[in-house]
């Protein structure tokens, strides 16, 4: 009896001894409970590590990526305009004539440049010859009529003379004068200048009938009119021999409808831009009609446009950018900024290690930038160029991680 009962606890004992042998853990082998803990930590150091992106200042710089930091501003508003390009009416020359005349020179082409004043063609006219000759008779006959009156006046202060004749001598000077006058206006209205109508004693005979044409603006010919020897200043025939334009300045003929009209003022600036071509500047209107036209019920805006390099040109068709009036808010950002992650706008937000892909929620915005209701606070510095770089170091992330 006694040898089955110390059988028996040997048994038990070996049994237990088994049990614990087998729940000791191994050298250098991690219990299990130990293993899914620290799994469970790397994978959310992973899912933590998908919402930043780690970059150096150099690799910023390098990447071009611009930061500014966030403030809030002014959401603008604004309605476009259609409308095309004229010259700019305070700068069209016409170079014309007055009289019935030949056109003896032509001495600018179509798309020459020309300066103010320079002689641009050379007529002959009777007209012009019968004027010279009566502007120089009467020229001739004042220098007499007033040497004879000096002579006759130092006679009449002396007694020598009485004063009826005296009167009728100084009465033929006076018409002389006047005469002398209307001969010279006459020469001014036909075109002659100052110059030249001094100059007319030194010119030989033949010289009479012929008249220069002046530029009377610099720019350059964009129309000529007329043939050499042609006949102008007929009635029924031509009578400008050259249009003249200077491009340095250039009007924006603009067709405002009258719900807008309202906004548009005089002085006010618009941003005007090419119908199929990407050239764009900035004009200021300087006149906005009271009227509306009769049939497209639009009023009629003009703005000026400055044009040096004369890329812009007449007949080129243009849309105005209106600005209205602005809406305010505390948080505004560049919609470059703005980058989709997951179906949601996100903001790469700068921080110490590199940028936080921080979720935000949008509002207003305008042609440039968006208002930022939510996740954002003014101060912070953000990603504002090159932020599909940021986007792609973000997805590229992602996707390891998925794969691991």
């Amino acid at each position: 009896m006694r040898r089955i009962l110390l059988f028996v606890a040997g048994i038990i004992v070996g049994g237990l001894g088994i049990t614990v042998w087998s729940h000791w853990p191994l050298s250098g082998t991690p219990a299990p409970q130990e293993t899914a803990t620290t799994g469970t930590a790397k994978a959310e150091s992973e899912d933590h590590g998908t919402e930043h992106i780690a970059l150096s200042e150099e690799q910023i710089r390098d990447a071009g990526i611009r930061l500014a930091p966030v403030a809030g501003g002014t959401l603008k508003r604004h309605f476009l305009a259609p409308g095309s390009l004229i010259p700019d009416a305070d700068h069209v020359g016409r170079v014309s004539v007055r009289v019935l005349a030949t056109v003896a020179e032509l001495r600018k082409r179509l798309g020459d440049s020309v300066e103010k004043g320079e002689i641009v063609a050379v007529i002959e006219s009777r007209d012009v010859a019968d004027a010279k000759s009566e502007y120089l008779a009467a020229r001739l006959t004042n220098d007499l009529q007033q040497t004879l009156y000096n002579r006759q006046k130092s006679l009449a202060e002396s007694r020598a003379m009485s004063e009826n004749e005296f009167l009728r001598i100084q009465l033929t000077a006076n018409d002389a004068r006047i005469k002398l006058d209307g001969a010279r206006q006459k020469l001014f209205a036909l075109g002659l200048s100052e110059k030249e109508i001094v100059d007319l004693p030194n010119q030989p005979p033949e010289s009479l009938r012929e008249q220069y044409l002046r530029a009377p603006i610099s720019g350059r010919v964009s129309e000529r009119r007329v043939d050499l020897g042609g006949l102008i200043g007929r009635e029924g025939q031509e009578s400008e021999l050259f249009v003249i334009v200077n491009l340095d300045d250039i009007w924006v003929d603009l067709a405002v409808s009258p719900e807008d009209i309202a906004a548009v003022r005089e002085g006010g600036l618009v941003t005007i831009r090419a119908i199929g071509s990407d050239d764009e500047a900035v004009a200021r209107v300087i006149f906005v009609s009271p009227l509306l036209d009769r049939e497209t019920r639009n009023a009629r805006v003009i703005a000026t446009l400055a044009n040096r390099d004369h890329r812009w040109r007449p007949g080129t068709f243009v849309t105005a950018e209106v600005p209205l009036g602005g809406e305010s808010s505390k948080v505004i950002v560049s919609k470059k900024a703005l980058q989709t992650v997951k179906g949601n706008a996100t903001i790469f937000v700068r921080n110490a290690e590199g940028f936080e892909a921080r979720q935000v929620r949008t509002g207003r915005e305008d042609d440039d930038d968006v208002e930022i209701v939510s996740g954002l606070s003014p101060g912070e510095t953000i990603a504002v160029g090159n932020t599909f770089t940021l986007k792609a170091e973000l997805e590229k992330a992602e996707a390891e991680h998925g794969h691991d």
